[in-house]
This record gives C-alpha cells, structure tokens and sequence, in this order.
C-alpha cells in the first residue's frame, strides 16, 4: 500500500509519502509546500491545491493519513491551518483517496512509544523507522512522514 502522510499547514505543509509491503516500509518522496506569506490567502490555499494535485499524480497512493489540528491558544492560527486542512482533504476528496485522520497523540505514541515525545524524538524515530540517512527537514516533513508510519502501523493491527 502506498500512503501519503500529510502535516498539514497554511506557511508549510509537509508531506510524505510511503509504501508498506508485509512489515517493511519504505519511503518513497518526501518535502514541504511552502508558500509566502506575501501572497493572499486564497492564492496560498490554491498553491498547496496545486502541489497537493501534483504529488498525487506523481505518487500515486493509494490513501491519505492527515493530522488532526490541535491548537490551544491562538484562535487566528488555528482558522488559516483550518482551510489549509480543508483544502488538503477537498484535494484527497477530488482524487478519491481514503482518508485517514490521527491526532498528534497518536502519532507520537505510534513513532516513539511516548504520547509527549517533542518534536526532534518523532524525528529521529522517522530516521530510524525508515532507514533514512538524516532526519527529514523541516519539522513538519518528518511530521508528515511520521502520521504515514502511524497509519501504516495502524492498518498492520487491523488486519492482525
């Protein structure tokens, strides 16, 4: 199966991609949409629209595993990462990809055993689930890679 893995965000929107046979996983690309925040907000969601689409085409998978927001404090923030969500799951709704959707919580216990693990633990646990040379950059790459893994980890148990 092969999986996209996707962090989502309005200034960079990290994305991976997967694929599991058996028990093995292997990564198969990976990097981060950034977009300007000189640019409108509508022209910023329309970018990450057609990036989206792009590493779809290329890619091919079979499924989308997206993170689910949390935001504490900033109410503005949470809005904009909001309709960059809204625009990731409209593209995976076009491509008629089955979505699946974790929390960081799960993520984090999936990758490293530790529901609190700061952000440089998933990140070197991405590295070393999926025989990378280096931990992904930035952050929100190797987040995207790590909700893949989650996903992965999570089909794995269903079907066992």
């Amino acid at each position: 199966m092969t999986i996209l893995g996707i962090d989502p965000g309005i200034g960079r929107c990290g994305w991976g991609v997967i694929e599991t046979q058996n028990s093995n996983l292997k990564t198969r690309n990976y990097g981060c949409i950034e977009t300007s925040t000189e640019l409108k907000v509508e022209e910023r969601l329309s970018l990450i629209h057609r990036e989206l689409l792009k590493i779809i085409e290329k890619n091919k998978p079979e499924s989308m595993a997206i993170e689910e927001l949390f935001f504490n404090t900033n109410a503005k923030t949470a809005f904009t990462v909001g309709q960059a969500r809204g625009v990731v799951l409209l593209t995976a709704a076009e491509k008629k990809l089955k979505v699946s959707i974790y929390t960081p919580l799960q993520v984090k216990i999936a990758v490293t055993g530790y529901g609190r693990a700061e952000k440089d633990q998933v990140g070197k646990m991405v590295k070393t689930i999926l025989k990378l040379d280096s931990v992904p950059r930035p952050d929100d790459t190797a987040d995207a890679l790590a909700i893949a893994v989650c996903h992965a980890f999570s089909v794995r148990s269903e079907r066992s």
